[in-house]
């Protein structure tokens, strides 16, 4: 059963990657975009902190408390901190790097009036050709 679950999760972040890389390619709007590349980071994400987590019940956290005996215990029960300390520090970068596009959006909202992609470039290079 654990397997099947695992498959069927694995199945599921694959569908959703190909759905935000669909609507990255796809759509014309901008705020679509910037929300299909926010699902995108957040399924990759979710897939690196399945890469570190052990399907073995009960699943601990790694903390090493010292007692004895418990070192074989937290190998077999503990998941691995890195893929959350990575994912962490993705967050973040990620955050930061939306904030910014999101400004980029407003910006072009603000000079084209529009957020559709392909209208934005035609208004700003008719602007360009009328200076």
């Amino acid at each position: 059963m654990e397997g099947f679950v695992y498959v069927l999760f694995i199945v599921v972040l694959a569908v959703n990657a190909l759905l935000s890389i669909y609507g990255i390619v796809y759509r014309r709007s901008l705020v679509k975009k910037l929300i299909s590349l926010t699902i995108l980071s957040d399924t990759i994400f979710v897939s690196i902190i399945l890469v570190g987590f052990i399907f073995k019940y009960p699943v601990v956290p790694p903390v090493y408390i010292g007692v004895s005996g418990e070192e074989t215990y937290l190998l077999e029960h503990g998941s691995d901190p890195l893929p959350q300390a990575l994912v962490l520090t993705g967050i973040v970068i990620g955050l930061a790097v939306n904030a910014l596009i999101a400004f980029g959006v407003i910006q072009v909202y603000r000079l084209t009036g529009t957020t559709d992609a392909k209208r934005a470039i035609r208004v700003l290079v008719e602007e360009v050709m009328e200076e």
